[in-house]
């Protein structure tokens, strides 16, 4: 024989309101978190797919393709030169040394970059290697290895559909004994 069940007790509906605001005011801070985390993931990888598509492009031809991955004011700084805006950038792609570059048979490899956010900025710092087809049938050489440093700016009206990751400014130095590639590399911790 069961013994009869005990009353529940009585807590006040404003108890229980205010129990149950306080778990929405929980959930609510919990997804709010997790929308500003995925937002960061985000960009992160939009980030890295920008730098990484620059090495398909340059090393096809793509010369408008490059371009478009920078500002219109953006630049290149290179220790072979300064190219600046989408025209200099053009005319690097379509020049007679990194055409060479293609009809020989290159690749340029980029390494997985360190990826620092700020709100609209953001830098990513790397390497990336050159390699050239050797002389000798089936064999590549790494012709220069450069450090990387890619400074963005996400640009455009929040709302638009082309908003998004471009560079303002790409400084890329070989990695020699002069050690100008390797301060750039130091500076993978500065946003």
């Amino acid at each position: 024989m069961s013994s009869p069940p005990s009353p529940m007790p009585s807590v006040p509906i404003e108890a229980r309101l205010a129990a149950l605001e306080e778990g929405l005011d929980s959930a609510r801070a919990r997804l709010a978190a997790a929308e500003t985390a995925q937002g960061r993931v985000a960009d992160e990888l939009a980030i890295l797919r920008l730098v990484a598509s620059y090495s398909p492009r340059v090393d096809s031809g793509d010369a408008e393709g490059v371009a478009e991955l920078w500002t219109d004011d953006g630049v290149y700084d290179v220790d072979t030169g300064l190219l600046e805006g989408h025209r200099g950038l053009t005319e690097m792609v379509r020049g007679d040394a990194h055409q060479g570059l293609i009809a020989h048979g290159c690749g340029h490899v980029p390494g997985l970059p360190v990826v620092l956010l700020d709100g609209d900025h953001a830098v990513a710092t790397g390497y990336t290697q050159l390699v050239v087809r050797s002389s000798r049938p089936g064999r590549y050489t790494v012709m220069r290895v450069t450090a990387n440093r890619w400074e963005l700016e996400r640009r455009g009206p929040v709302d638009a559909t082309d908003r998004g990751w471009r560079v303002v400014l790409r400084t890329a130095r070989a990695v020699t004994d002069d050690g100008e590639g390797r301060r750039l590399l130091g500076r993978s911790r500065e946003g």
